[in-house]
């Protein structure tokens, strides 16, 4: 079964069983082609059938081709990539980047099926040559390095023959060597766009179609043009051959027209035969043919199958012509040797195919056949007229001389999905319309990933006003809908700036919120697109966290001594000065002629303070009683032996106190004392907590791991230099020398911890450090986590399906672009985790996982802290609003920026803030507030009504509705405050009042006016 691949503008490559045999074409008898046998009445072979697809790009697939014998599909993209995949290989590896563009790369050619290199070219004007094994780059030739120009983009690229011709917008052809870059020669003569190039096997010979209508062959020996072909009426889009000499290639314009041409054994190539063989709907932007099918791409999402036109068959002539031909090209042409020689039928004795003259077309002006004969003067019969030809007029009554196709419809059509083709985003930017190639009109909600009603095949704008709303919320996302899919693009500067609120939430299970809290539409759909990575990463870090504690513990317990030494048991009686000043560890034992056996270890309290057989022996043998007056002496004997050795051998204190973790922490007191025992216990706990030696850490990777990120990342509030220096003055070491290296240290270790901070896997080690922290100063408590994701209460649960595609891409600014990262699903970034970590940002792990710190407090305990707030810090947008009092009916709330200034009544405030909590403000200002408020009281908005523009604001509307739907203008908003009636409030005025008040003022101005004429001017008084 032979398989033919396919690209689109969806980003999409395709592996597809053709079922049919490409080696035993199927009959394409064209006696009438017009004939219901003709044009798809039933299908040759086998319907085709997907074998598999790859999402190799983000963007459209805009060339591909195989290579490598066939193991190979290099594609190139309009996401600026060019991308190697091995479809048949075992490994099942995704499509590999070997190549990058800085901008749209538009073709791909290679110089045969065996090459281990391809040449791509695309509108940043340059041609890249890309090793397949691995080798990146092998060469650069810019295209307009002589002569700077505007139109120097690569629309067309072909290799072959030793030789490398491109072109573009700027109609000429340019022939490269390829193996130095150097231009050999270029080409003019084309009046519009070069749109596909081809090259035959010698590299003498360049054939180029353009949207100039024409198909032009070039002599690279002659250095000029040899023919230009005029049989399209339509810009001539793509070619196609598989001749070694180019003798029978096909080509597709505009209006969905393929021609066939075919010249070999002609003298001229304008005795050859051109037919038209089918008719698309839409522009062919490609055309490939093989084993008597040709394949068709469009602008649509099918790919259609077309039965191929045999053009070594006779071509009919209409009876008026008759009289007119004595002889004709094309007779001559189907009777030469040579096509006697490759035509089967002929050599076998079958009689000839006979190919209908309506699909005959003429090559060019200067074509002998077909003869420009119409036996109606007003209508004419020649199919390159100077008129253009609408795709609709292809197929008429062939009596009229009219040229009709071969095939108006396709032996078969694989059908591709309705793509996206446009959309609009509605004012709550939660909510996006969009219109497919079918004309469905859906409404999808952008948070679950999901849509949520169809309205059939309606007009897009016709639809937005139905299920728009009044209000205004930042823009916090790009819609995308290039590739046929809905994109939404999230970037770190923008997508925290989206907010609602929670109380206008529909959910399905009851969540408390605060009052007037809001949700950042960024950090709650990133919340649960990657839930599963944040699950992923709190069992790592479980696991982490109980192997960090395994071998620390383990570790102490290798420290542990193998035996332990005792002080010598005095043999001297009790009343001896030797015996009371001696600093025996033993317990005494009364010589008053008891008897004690030896002790045996294990059976015993006696095994904690083990003795020699000597030792036991000679107290056995002792029966002497103390005296009673000895008691005293015996109780000081006790007390002293119960005091910690002064000794400073510190290799049997395993059971010592430096491994209490509540003692890890020397006091201030103890340390002031400077004390021998404080001071072991300040050197224990610091040797216990150190990072282990080279040695040590070979075996055991969690080590390993936390002393890399003690390399990377420098902790001032964990520096164990701190800690070392709360001990004696004995042991505390010289500031001068070591504030000079750590200065250099730092220096270090800032410059080497910046790169790994900007990853997603720094803010894993950054916390991997606290814990290793922790465990030093506290070896004994379990280790608490730092990962700490939000809540249903900040990010309620959404569930977005698992097949939705999550994309990270970088930023390119040398290539003009942003390049792909990292691509995968929903379902499956948990999987990814490894790869997320290393190409993910810092901000997105901030914000997925909330990482905590740990605070050392007075009381000597680790206390949770976060680190940083997890959302990037950003100024809020602010509005500017007037609060004047309605009709001056209420006290004016303007207070004086300063003494002696005027009153201003200006203000700002976030653009989400609700018209509500201007009311509160203005209620504040009114009257003073009780200290213990009422629970039953009204609240501001119940009783203060906010206008503006004489309408009444609604106290759930945010100013950034208020000013884009009420004011709706520029400049400060104008807003007035008024009392409903629903409560008193101190210093209100009556509307009679306040006309009173108004008069009197009036008058005074009055007054005042008349005094200062009078002053400026008595006579004017007067």
């Amino acid at each position: 079964m032979q398989s033919r691949y396919s690209g689109g503008r969806d980003g999409l490559i395709c592996s597809w069983d053709l079922g049919v045999n490409l080696q035993h074409g199927p009959d394409t008898s064209l006696e009438n082609p017009r004939a219901p046998s003709d044009a798809g009445s039933k299908v040759s072979g086998a319907p085709s059938s997907n074998r598999r697809q790859m999402q190799a790009h983000t963007h459209w697939v805009n060339d591909i081709l195989l290579t490598h014998d066939n193991s190979a599909l290099v594609s190139a993209s309009s996401d600026l990539t060019v991308k190697l995949w091995r479809p048949n290989a075992h490994d099942n590896m995704l499509p590999q980047t070997i190549g990058l563009h800085s901008d749209y790369v538009k073709c791909v050619k290679a110089p045969s099926h065996q090459s281990d290199w391809v040449a791509s070219g695309g509108l940043d004007r340059k041609i890249y040559m890309w090793d397949l094994n691995g080798g990146g780059q092998k060469l650069k030739i810019e295209v307009d390095q002589e002569e700077r120009t505007e139109k120097g983009s690569v629309y067309a690229l072909a290799v072959g023959g030793g030789i490398l011709a491109s072109g573009g917008p700027e109609s000429i052809v340019r022939v490269w060597d390829p193996r130095s870059g150097k231009r050999i020669t270029k080409f003019v003569g084309h009046t519009d766009n070069i749109r596909d190039v081809l090259i035959n096997a010698t590299g003498d010979m360049i054939m180029t179609a353009s949207s100039d209508q024409t198909v032009k062959v070039w002599s690279v020996a002659a250095g000029r043009c040899v023919h230009t072909l005029t049989m399209h009426n339509d810009s001539v889009w793509s070619l196609y051959s598989d001749h070694p000499q180019l003798s029978v290639f096909y080509s597709g314009d505009r209006s969905g027209l393929v021609a066939k041409t075919d010249v070999r054994g002609s003298l001229e190539m304008d005795d050859g035969i051109c037919l038209a063989a089918l008719q698309e709907h839409d522009g062919v932007s490609k055309v490939v043919a093989s084993g008597g099918y040709i394949w068709t791409a469009t602008s649509s999402s099918s790919l259609n199958r077309w039965l191929d036109v045999d053009t070594e068959g006779t071509v009919s002539t209409p009876e008026y012509q008759h009289h007119h031909r004595a002889s004709s090209a094309t007779s001559r042409y189907k009777t030469s040797p040579s096509n006697t020689r490759r035509n089967p039928s002929i050599s076998s004795g079958m009689p000839k195919k006979q190919i209908h003259h309506s699909a005959n077309l003429r090559l060019s002006s200067t074509a002998v056949f077909p003869t420009q004969f119409s036996h109606d003067a007003d209508t004419s019969t020649s199919y390159s007229t100077v008129s253009g030809r609408k795709p609709s007029e292809g197929v008429v009554d062939a009596d009229n001389g009219v040229i009709t196709p071969a095939h108006s419809l396709p032996d078969e059509c694989i059908e591709g999905q309705n793509g996206l083709i446009k959309h609009i985003m509605l004012n709550d930017r939660r909510r996006v319309l969009t219109l497919d190639t079918a004309g469905e009109v859906v409404m999808w909600d952008l948070l679950k990933c999901i849509p949520l009603q169809s309205f059939g095949k309606r007009h897009l704008e016709d639809v937005a006003p139905e299920v728009n709303t009044f209000e205004s919320v930042a823009n916090w996302c790009t819609v995308d809908t290039r590739t046929g899919r809905l994109a939404c693009v999230l970037d770190e500067n923008s997508c925290f700036d989206g907010e609602m609120y929670a109380d206008e939430l529909k959910l399905d299970e009851n969540i408390d919120f605060k009052d007037d809290q809001r949700l950042n539409y960024g950090k709650w759909v990133l919340r649960y697109l990657f839930s599963n990575l944040i699950d992923e990463e709190i069992r790592r870090d479980e696991l982490y966290r109980r192997s960090l504690k395994d071998n620390t513990d383990s570790q102490i317990r290798r420290k542990a001594p193998t035996s332990i030494q005792i002080p010598p048991t005095p043999l001297a009686g009790w009343d001896s000065a030797s015996t009371l000043l001696s600093d025996s560890a033993t317990t005494p034992r009364a010589l008053n002629g008891g008897h004690h056996p030896p002790m045996t270890p294990g059976l015993s309290i006696g095994v904690m303070t083990p003795g020699s057989q000597a030792q036991q022996g000679a107290l056995a043998d002792s029966h002497l009683s103390p005296p009673l007056e000895e008691d005293n002496e015996l109780d000081k004997r006790l007390s002293r032996s119960s005091q910690p050795s002064m000794s400073t051998d510190r290799t049997g204190d395993y059971f010592g106190s430096g491994h209490n973790a509540s003692q890890s922490f020397p006091s201030a007191e103890g340390g002031a004392k400077g004390t021998p025992n404080n001071t072991d216990h300040s050197e224990d706990s610091s040797n216990q907590g150190s990072v282990p030696s080279a040695d040590g850490e070979k075996d055991n990777p969690v080590k390993e791991s936390t002393s890399l990120f003690g390399k990377k990342f420098r902790m001032p509030s964990f520096n164990t230099k701190k800690l070392s220096r709360i001990t004696s003055a004995e042991t505390r070491p010289a500031a001068v020398d070591e504030k000079s290296e750590d200065s250099d240290e730092s220096s270090k270790q800032d410059m080497r911890a910046n790169a790994l901070e900007e990853s997603f896997f720094g803010c894993i080690q950054r916390l991997q450090n606290d814990y290793a922290h922790q465990l030093q100063q506290h070896p004994g408590q379990e280790i608490l986590s730092g990962i700490t994701p939000s809540l249903p209460n900040e990010t309620p649960v959404l569930k977005p399906p698992l097949y939705t595609t999550v994309i990270v891409q970088e930023d390119r600014p040398d290539s003009g672009g942003v390049a792909d990262i990292y691509r995968g699903t929903v379902g499956s970034v948990g999987a990814d985790a490894d790869t997320l970590e290393r190409v993910a940002p810092n901000w997105l792990a901030e914000l997925l996982l909330r990482v905590s710190g740990f605070l050392h407090d007075s009381a000597s305990s680790y206390a949770l802290m976060q680190r940083q707030n997890q959302i990037p810090l950003k100024d809020p947008v602010k509005v500017s609003f007037v609060l004047n009092p309605w009709g001056d009916l209420l006290p004016s709330i303007a207070t004086a920026d300063g003494p002696g200034q005027p009153s201003n009544a200006r203000l700002n405030a976030n653009r989400m803030l609700r018209v509500r909590k201007v009311c509160g403000y203005v209620a504040e200002r009114l009257e003073p507030q009780p200290e213990k408020p009422d629970p039953n009281a009204l609240k501001p908005e119940d009783y203060l009504e906010i206008y503006c523009h004489d309408q009444i604001v609604p106290p759930t509307m945010t100013l950034a509705t208020l000013r884009a739907y009420v004011w709706k203008n520029a400049g400060d908003v104008l807003l007035y405050y008024k009392n409903n009636g629903r409560k008193k409030i101190l210093g209100e005025l009556s509307p009679e009042e306040v006309a009173e008040r108004r008069r009197r003022e009036a008058e005074e101005l009055s007054k005042a006016t008349v005094q200062l004429i009078a002053a400026t001017s008595p006579e004017a008084a007067q």
